[in-house]
């Protein structure tokens, strides 16, 4: 049971950091960003590229995945989404946009990276093994503290930095956080690219340990859209209370169903239907309406 609940800690605080990026930019733009996974992707790329190849510090390499993802998340909302949603009514023009940009990065990747498999050094060698009940390589405590770390971060910068309480204001009300002196567009591309820089932090951790490849954004996006959906469009808390449930139901499907294959992936689709089917809003959602 140890082991269960080490993996579930472990699993459920990268999948949170996955959602809150995804969430923050729901919240504030009412944009479902079916490229967040190819961003976690192209995170993943960078720290490989400059820790995996060109051997400087991983902490550099990590600093340079949040700097590059922020820049090109900001860019992204300035000159594409920015004047879709100025120019478009329909939520659809959004949703269009997003997924040929998905399309595009797998692209991207595939021309400058290939379809290989790639992987990094470890950052920290060695195995935690506690009377064979839980046994815990020292590299995924190491990820599982970053992260959340960098959870309880991202929590205090929105709760209590100036750009924070702008962005909660926003997400809440646009229109009363305009009229309020609320620079809008400034703050959406500030929020676009904050959630962008999450998606590049968390491949940038995970690459050490999962390795990073082309077909893992689609995959990565999907569970994004799931703890979203678990926990509440565009509420930050249930995107973290999704990423946990999440979390755990895969470590205690893969303990006890691994025997009968992809089964725990199938079951938690299921749950998710009917959880859906009972409380569409999600657990902290409002209802629709």
């Amino acid at each position: 049971m140890e082991q269960i609940l080490a993996n579930g800690v472990y699993l459920g605080a990268q999948y949170a950091m996955i959602a809150l990026g995804l969430t923050l930019i729901f919240a504030l733009m009412n944009v479902l960003n079916f490229a967040h996974g190819q961003m976690y992707v192209l995170g993943g790329f960078v720290t490989y590229t400059i820790y995996g190849q060109l051997g400087l510090p991983f902490v550099l390499a990590l600093v340079m995945s949040c700097v590059t993802l922020f820049i090109l998340g900001a860019l992204i909302e300035k000159f594409l989404f920015a004047p879709v949603i100025r120019r478009s009514s329909r939520d659809e023009s959004t949703m269009l946009l997003a997924a040929g940009l998905a399309f595009f990065f797998d692209a991207v990747i595939l021309l400058l990276f290939g379809e290989k498999q790639r992987g990094v050094p470890k950052i920290v060698n060695g195995v935690l093994n506690w009377d064979f009940r839980l046994i815990m390589p020292y590299d995924r405590i190491l990820i599982c503290v970053l992260a959340i770390l960098s959870i309880v971060s991202f929590i205090l910068f929105m709760q209590y930095s100036r750009t924070g309480r702008a962005l909660r204001a926003l997400a809440q009300d646009r229109t009363a956080a305009q009229l309020m002196g609320v620079n809008v567009d400034r703050y959406s591309m500030i929020g676009f690219a904050l959630g962008a820089m999450l998606a590049g932090l968390v491949g940038g951790l995970l690459v050490t340990i999962t390795g990073v490849n082309l077909g893992m954004g689609g995959p990565t996006s999907i569970k994004a859209f799931m703890m979203v959906m678990i926990g509440g469009a565009g509420v930050i808390s249930g995107a973290i209370w999704g990423g946990i449930i999440l979390g755990f139901m895969e470590a205690f499907g893969l303990a006890y169903l691994a025997q009968y294959g992809d089964i725990t992936y199938l079951l938690i689709f299921v749950s998710l239907m009917i959880f859906l089917a009972i409380r569409p809003q999600g657990l902290m959602g409002k209802p629709w309406g």
